[in-house]
């Protein structure tokens, strides 16, 4: 994707950064937030990882005794990554009225469960935009692992 001559775009930290600076780029708060880091970023990408602790409150009856992370929060997982990349990317993204918001799933492809205790990457580009519209995909890994892939499409609402 080019990049829009007329965005100024925002530095991008170098190497990981820590929840404070995810909690400084999102509304999201426990018990919904799920990014725990941001390991790397870039005008058009963002890599974040989400370390799913046993305690989360979606185990108790997803699955009861054999508990598997649902596939919806997998998803929400990635669209707070993708609302990071585009808070982060720009300052007329940063300071736009309202907050981005899942307007879109166009594609969700889930290929293996994820367990308690797993660590999970999700890597998302900005494929294209536009208006307030911003078309992302998104692949998420454990380990080496294919987990899911999606392409979905967050836009600014009113807030």
């Amino acid at each position: 994707m080019d990049s829009d001559p007329d965005v100024e775009l925002i530095p991008q930290p170098r190497g990981s950064a820590d929840r404070a600076a995810v909690e400084a780029l999102l509304p999201h708060r426990d018990p919904f937030l799920f990014v725990d880091r941001i390991v790397e970023q870039s005008d058009d990408r963002v890599v974040t990882e989400w370390n799913v602790r046993a305690d989360l409150e979606a185990f108790r009856g997803h699955y009861p005794g054999k508990p598997v992370l649902p596939g919806v929060l997998i998803s929400e997982f990635c669209f707070q990554t993708g609302a990071i990349l585009v808070y982060g990317r720009s300052l007329a993204d940063r300071t736009a009225e309202g907050i981005p918001v899942m307007t879109k799933i166009e594609e969700a492809r889930f290929r293996r469960m994820v367990q308690p205790g797993a660590t999970l990457r999700a890597e998302v580009e900005l494929t294209d935009q536009l208006a307030n519209a911003r078309y992302l995909s998104a692949r998420v890994t454990e380990g080496d692992k294919l987990v899911a892939r999606l392409s979905f499409v967050l836009a600014h609402t009113p807030a």
